[in-house]
């Protein structure tokens, strides 16, 4: 059965970022993936210089109803990252809806990239929009640590705080949540950092379970882009094909994330030179060449369910 996504993201010519990053992947696995590009720039805002155009909430629209007009308007899901507009994250909560009411059982991922480490890298005025409209037709959610805090108006310093954040955000309308990175301690050292998710899925007698995990995760001593778009689509195909099992869904998107940041970070020491730091261009994650490790990734990040 053919599973096709809309994807609403960034675009760059050079790199891999936004859709760049969620497309290619997403296609190896066997989606149909249907792109729109929220902008369309020359490289990521990373690099010393970057041109082009951003797309308006207004041109969005125009894009989606072509699609409307011609019947082609079937999705299964639908997969949005980073935006500065809120008239744009309107519009995409628009078009959710819309699309949901056509096939109830179209699941929504959604990365709400709101900041990190304190401090929100989007206008102030998207928060209410991400709590009040968008987490609430979301069904899977890759907040970091800041942002689920900001979310719920929780602060996270224990496990079980991260708990009760993940089942505050449940209440809120998503069924699954992974907070893909935090500043709780990890069991295996200050080299790992610790990453948990939470799902609720129905029995087959009716009874509902949710199931929670937490992933340590090997740290690396550098700044990629592009992370979080593929972390987001790889957690998308896997509990895709483990829609019950948020355990193995993780370990493999996990370990996905591992081989194409250990292949990426590899190669941009080889180009750099000993002793010297990685640029943003040799840091562009190596995509193609990992594309059998996405396809079947060896499972070397494990998940321990902790309830």
């Amino acid at each position: 059965m053919e599973c096709r996504v809309l994807s609403i993201q960034s675009h760059v010519v050079r790199g891999y970022v936004g859709n760049k990053s969620a497309s290619f992947p997403l296609q190896v696995l066997g989606f149909e993936v249907d792109s729109i590009n929220s902008v369309q720039f020359s490289n990521h805002t990373g690099y010393s210089h970057w041109r082009g155009q951003v797309l308006t909430a207004d041109e969005l629209h125009v894009l989606y109803e072509g699609i409307k007009l011609n019947n082609v308007h079937q999705y299964d899901y639908v997969l949005t990252g980073y935006t500065r507009d809120t008239s744009f994250l309107e519009m995409v909560v628009d078009i959710v809806q819309e699309l949901k009411r056509a096939n109830p059982n179209l699941v929504y991922v959604c990365d709400p990239v709101l900041g990190d480490h304190g401090s929100m890298y989007v206008p102030q005025n998207l928060y209410p929009v991400y709590k009040n409209k968008v987490v609430p037709v979301a069904d899977i959610i890759t907040p970091n640590q800041f942002e689920a805090e900001l979310l719920t108006g929780k602060n996270i310093s224990t496990e079980k705080d991260a708990v009760e954040v993940m089942d505050l955000l449940h209440a809120m309308g998503p069924d699954t949540v992974v907070i893909t990175s935090s500043d709780l301690p990890s069991r295996l050292g200050d080299r790992f950092l610790v990453s948990l998710g939470s799902q609720r899925h129905v029995r087959p007698d009716g009874s509902r379970a949710t199931q929670r995990v937490r992933i340590e995760v090997p740290k690396v001593d550098a700044v990629f882009v592009g992370t979080g778009d593929l972390f987001a689509a790889m957690l998308l195909a896997w509990t895709h094909h483990y829609p019950n099992d948020l355990k193995m869904a993780c370990e493999k998107t996990f370990s996905v994330m591992h081989h194409v940041i250990q292949r990426t970070i590899s190669y941009a020491h080889e180009l750099a030179g000993p002793g010297r730091r990685p640029s943003p261009p040799q840091l562009e994650l190596r995509m193609v060449q990992s594309k059998a490790d996405i396809e079947d990734p060896a499972i070397v990040t494990e998940a321990t369910v902790i309830s």
